[in-house]
């Protein structure tokens, strides 16, 4: 509906106010709101030739009463937000602060008694591997003693057994020495005397060491934090041409095509998928992790410098040779492989990160899955030289995570 705002009766002015604002187009009392413009408007503006002719027009006085109703509805909702949070704050987070208190003391607790649990069993497990390493070490040195008394009573006996053949080559003329008897019977004396043969009871057996519970710890303690890994990368003058580098030089990715930008040289993988990291490693310890999760083919491990690099042979294949010690997944299949030995690996799940270990002071190469903590693989072997990353990709891509 049009409303038309004239001179006639209605609501005035309070007692005492002053004359409103006036149209700053026609000079006369704003006693109108348009709808249309949002706006105050007087007769004139809505009259013959107004602007606002035709517009939904109320009266000033109704429309101050909606906003005066619509303010006050507010006011009564902050009112009661307002009670709502005086409420919340008097009787709700005193409550939760005690609970706060109450669970952070348990939670203390829990750390203190399971860190505590942990601590026995570690210092268990120390004291149990120091008694059998103190027992291997009696035993070796017992077998050393009793080796040195069969072998001080073996040198008394030869050393009778010379000084009588001595004697018989002294005082015996040709014809005693001929006639006599203990010639023939001396070789039989010291046919039970045995040269000196090497003897795995006589040396210091290391697996008394090997505790799969201190194996986790220490694996989890080396690459549960990435600051303890190496900045491993690719050696790109090793990359095969059927693998992508990527700018930071950490990311192989797999093409079924050769890549013409490779150059050929005598570093180069020309038919296996592989790459050799740009760093070696001669003694120490040493760590470093590999994102294989968007991968179902890959092997990782390490390598000898002279691992051949030409042609299709089992020479140049990880695994297949005696230069290189891989772990590595063909589809739902894991295995640990050197020399062309493989030994199958029972995974319950596929690992999205691999870490490698490799402690050559103890010559150990062991993998790991720092997901769940899981000593996938150990391989005790005695390195002949400096070991290199190696890395050889078939699907997709794996990436070094430092």
């Amino acid at each position: 509906p049009t409303a038309t705002i004239g001179a006639g009766p209605g609501p005035g002015p309070e007692p005492g106010a002053g004359p409103g604002p006036l149209c700053p187009e026609h000079g006369q009392a704003l006693n109108g709101f348009c709808c249309s413009e949002r706006r105050l408007v007087c007769a004139a503006c809505t009259g013959l030739g107004g602007r606002c002719r035709g517009h939904r027009i109320r009266r000033a006085e109704k429309r101050a009463e909606e906003l005066r109703n619509k303010i006050v509805d507010q006011c009564e909702r902050l009112q009661l937000q307002s009670a709502t949070i005086t409420k919340y704050v008097a009787d709700v987070l005193p409550g939760k602060n005690q609970r706060a208190v109450s669970m952070a003391s348990a939670a203390r607790e829990l750390v203190i008694q399971r860190l505590g649990l942990v601590r026995s069993l570690c210092e268990s497990e120390e004291q149990r591997l120091l008694e059998q390493v103190h027992g291997e070490e009696e035993r070796a040195h017992q077998s050393i003693l009793t080796q040195r008394v069969h072998w001080a009573e073996a040198l008394q006996k030869l050393d009778a057994i010379r000084g009588s053949l001595v004697d018989m080559l002294t005082h015996l003329d040709d014809l005693q020495l001929i006639v006599s008897q203990v010639g023939v019977r001396t070789p039989q004396e010291a046919e039970g005397i045995l040269d000196p043969k090497e003897s795995e009871k006589l040396n210091f057996n290391e697996k008394c060491t090997r505790s799969p519970l201190l194996t986790q710890l220490w694996a989890t303690a080396i690459l549960g934090s990435l600051s303890g890994t190496e900045d491993v990368r690719m050696d790109e003058r090793t990359v095969s041409p059927f693998l992508q580098l990527s700018d930071d030089r950490r990311t192989l990715t797999f093409s079924a095509k050769k890549l013409k930008a490779c150059a050929d040289g005598p570093e180069r993988f020309d038919h296996w998928p592989n790459a050799l990291a740009d760093m070696s490693f001669q003694a120490g310890l040493h760590a470093w992790m590999v994102n294989v999760q968007n991968s179902c083919a890959y092997k990782v491990g390490v390598a000898l410098g002279q691992l051949p690099r030409k042609g299709s042979g089992s020479d140049s294949r990880l695994g297949c040779n005696a230069f290189s010690w891989v772990f590595s997944r063909y589809g739902q299949e894991f295995r640990f492989s050197h020399d062309g030995q493989h030994e199958p690996l029972a995974l319950l799940r596929c690992p999205a990160q691999l870490g490698v270990l490799l402690d050559l002071q103890a010559q150990e190469l062991l993998f790991y899955e720092p997901a769940s903590g899981t000593v996938l693989h150990i391989h005790h072997a005695s390195f002949p030289g400096p070991l290199f990353p190696v890395f050889a990709v078939a699907d997709q891509t794996i990436s070094i995570i430092h």
